[in-house]
């Protein structure tokens, strides 16, 4: 994975012989955090999942996953809630259950369409921005 807003890149398994591997837990919690306020927060195994999942569907189980938007703290969330139309109250990156991203070499539209399929949970499609929202809530779509 790569943050797109810090540059960094992380290259974690995080579940292993049928066991979560929480060492990489706690390194993907601190990846994922808000780069705004440096808040850490758990993510969600089941986002990572999604992601994992959706990697797969494209063909691109090696492919860099880019990272737009992980955990968002709420003083973050208020700021983007405040600053224009498309960030929920009650967001769930708020709990760590979101990821904002991109899969190297897919086109999002294609990658909005095979999460869709997926029918993990939420996804939204953010064309003007070049991202597609995954969350582990209910299946839906915007």
């Amino acid at each position: 994975m790569l943050n797109t807003h810090t540059g960094e890149r992380v290259d974690a398994t995080y579940f292993e012989d049928g066991a979560l591997v929480p060492g990489a837990l706690t390194e993907l919690d601190r990846f994922l955090r808000d780069f705004r306020t440096g808040d850490v927060h758990a993510i969600d195994p089941g986002v990572l999942d999604f992601a994992w999942s959706l990697s797969r569907a494209a063909q691109r189980p090696g492919g860099t996953i880019e990272i737009i938007s992980g955990y968002r703290s709420p003083l973050t969330n208020e700021a983007l809630r405040k600053g224009g139309p498309g960030v929920a109250r009650n967001s769930l990156h708020l709990s760590g259950r979101a990821l904002d991203l991109r899969l190297e070499g897919v086109h999002t539209d294609r990658l909005r369409d095979l999460a869709i399929d997926l029918r993990r949970g939420g996804v939204g499609f953010y064309a003007s921005l070049d991202f597609v929202h995954v969350d582990t809530g209910p299946v839906r779509r915007w």
